[in-house]
């Protein structure tokens, strides 16, 4: 398929906030202990998903039985 033109543009303040999941509030990206990603940090699984698939932050939730469940320890949704 050809296309003859595409335009791009700036989505607008409503459009970004409709389409964000969540905000990162702290600078911190991982527990240097854990080797987690840090709650509300720039590697928030409550916000990016989660680091393993089908498990939860906090492992309550693990296989993919559990797909599409939001824990509610940790409020991470089981997704891969």
């Amino acid at each position: 398929s050809n296309f003859s033109k595409i335009t791009i543009g700036l989505a607008s303040p409503e459009q970004i906030l409709e389409s964000s999941y969540g905000e990162v509030l702290k600078p911190e990206t991982i527990n240097y202990r854990t080797y987690k990603p840090e709650r509300d940090g720039l590697f928030c699984e409550r916000i990016f998903g989660p680091v393993k698939d089908y498990e939860c932050h906090c492992g309550k939730y693990k296989r993919i039985r559990y797909k599409g469940i939001v824990c509610d320890r940790c409020g991470v949704e089981v997704t891969e």
